[in-house]
């Protein structure tokens, strides 16, 4: 297998400080576009995004751990049911529907159709999320890099395909089609 390649570090990010919030105006932005929006102390970024009509973010186990509510805030991925929506207060968030269209889909929304990695589809746009992440840090990731960065973002699949898909994805960017 070889060596363990070392992770890149990620973008450095300054503690934020957050005020004391009980309830009121957010402004965030999402896909490319401003999302102002009323929210309680309480409510998270998936209750948010789902409210603002964006339902490609899913609701499965509000526990964090099936991956079908996983957006990228700042280009890393989070669980959106965990995380409150305060926290995207001036912050940038990116969904599936940000990524491309049925007409002009993303290169990783083509390779995970073409690869047929899709199961149920219900956690595929936080699969998809999550591979962007990694290649967005690691252009040419191994199998292990790969495995590792959807992890714990599905609870149906065995990882192949989708693992295929996200492979075959960078090799395409790197100019090398497999």
């Amino acid at each position: 297998m070889g060596r363990p390649r070392p992770r890149p570090a990620l973008p450095h990010r300054a503690p934020a400080p957050m005020p004391y919030f009980t309830s009121g105006r957010l402004e965030l932005s999402v896909n490319g576009r401003v999302l102002r929006a009323e929210a309680e102390a309480r409510t998270t970024l998936l209750d948010l995004l789902r409210g603002a009509g964006i339902f490609g973010v899913k609701a499965g186990c509000s526990t964090g751990r099936c991956g079908a509510c996983a957006v990228l805030l700042d280009g890393r991925p989070v669980a959106s049911c965990l995380t409150l929506a305060v926290r995207a207060q001036g912050r940038t968030v990116l969904t599936i529907e940000g990524l491309g269209t049925a007409e002009r889909p993303h290169p990783l929304q083509a390779a995970f159709a073409e690869a047929g990695a899709s199961q149920c589809g219900f956690c595929t746009p936080g699969l998809v999320l999550g591979a962007r992440a990694l290649l967005e840090a690691v252009p040419s990731p191994s199998e292990g890099e790969v495995r590792d960065a959807l992890a714990g973002l599905c609870r149906c699949t065995g990882y192949a395909l989708p693992i295929a898909a996200v492979l075959a994805a960078a090799a395409r960017a790197a100019g090398d089609d497999r």
